[in-house]
């Protein structure tokens, strides 16, 4: 396989209900906002370089569909899976987003070469932070 230049972004559109309250949880977890893609309407959370939370107030975001928004505090819609560089580091974002009003999202996974945990955001939206040993993911 080639290596190629082009490097694919992704944009994770999520319906909020208080955009400020959610650029506050975010911008607290670490991640900055990229004022060039934000409004009063929308806010775009810097994750990595190739991924981008969007969140979008529930009138905004109703502009870009003709379904009905999920209520993510009482159907699932999305589980929004994130690497993280150790074991360490999952427990240190999972806790930190605990702290600023998360919600725990289902047990500890312990697998050995495999590490996860999750969060409901303050809107509903489940975050995994899952670490995998490199060396069991090489070849």
């Amino acid at each position: 396989m080639t290596a190629r230049a082009y490097q694919q972004m992704i944009f994770v559109n999520l319906p909020v209900n208080d955009l400020d309250a959610s650029k506050k949880f975010f911008t607290d977890l670490g991640y900055s906002i990229n004022a060039q893609f934000s409004d009063d309407k929308a806010a775009s959370v810097v994750i990595s370089d190739n991924i981008m939370a969007m969140l979008l107030t529930k009138p905004f975001y109703a502009t870009f569909t003709k379904k009905e928004i999920a209520d993510a505090t009482a159907t699932s819609e999305v589980l929004v899976a994130l690497s993280a560089e150790s074991r360490e580091k999952v427990d240190e974002l999972v806790d930190r987003a605990l702290s600023l009003g998360g919600t725990p999202s289902g047990p500890t996974q312990d697998h050995g070469f495999m590490y996860g945990r999750s969060f409901d955001d303050l809107d509903g939206h489940t975050w995994e932070i899952v670490w995998m040993d490199p060396a069991s993911i090489q070849g």
